[in-house]
């Protein structure tokens, strides 16, 4: 849900026309901010600040659409902020969309040792033996989850 309301409030900051501060300055300020949590740079308080941004940029607006755009994180906040610690306080994305908090892992009981994630691996973060699990290099590990889609056998997680 982090992930949607910055999706929203990117919309929001390219379409504001600019002709008042809250809205003009507010929105990217909001956006400035979800992403900085959504790259687990997220700091304890961003979530009050954030909502008390909200509700200034909603009430400060002169149109519509600067009245409305801090509705997502508002909504956001409201019913999922337990998304919103998990990614500030766990560096972690519960629903495994924002790249920068995935870590990939191989599960050596399903791993048959196939070496197809290895060879598929743009950066060669994967190493092992054939017919031994392999390991990935979280130092090299770009994230891109290309190694999960050629597992056959399941044994690629991500958290």
């Amino acid at each position: 849900m982090v992930d949607i309301a910055k999706f929203f409030l990117e919309f929001t900051v390219d379409e504001s026309c600019g002709k008042c501060p809250p809205c003009r300055i507010g929105t990217r300020r909001m956006y400035e901010m979800l992403t900085k949590i959504t790259e687990g740079r997220g700091e304890p308080g961003d979530i009050d600040k954030l909502e008390r941004l909200a509700k200034n940029i909603k009430a400060a607006s002169l149109c519509g659409l600067g009245q409305t755009a801090p509705n997502p994180v508002l909504s956001t906040i409201r019913y999922f902020r337990d998304e919103y610690e998990a990614h500030i306080n766990e560096k972690r994305c519960p629903a495994g969309v924002c790249k920068a908090l995935l870590c990939y892992t191989i599960d050596a009981s399903k791993c048959t040792g196939c070496s197809l994630c290895a060879r598929v691996c743009p950066v060669n973060a994967i190493s092992g033996e054939i017919k031994k699990p392999f390991v990935i290099d979280q130092e090299k590990c770009i994230k891109c989850g290309a190694c999960m889609e050629k597992c056959r056998f399941g044994a690629i997680l991500h958290k």
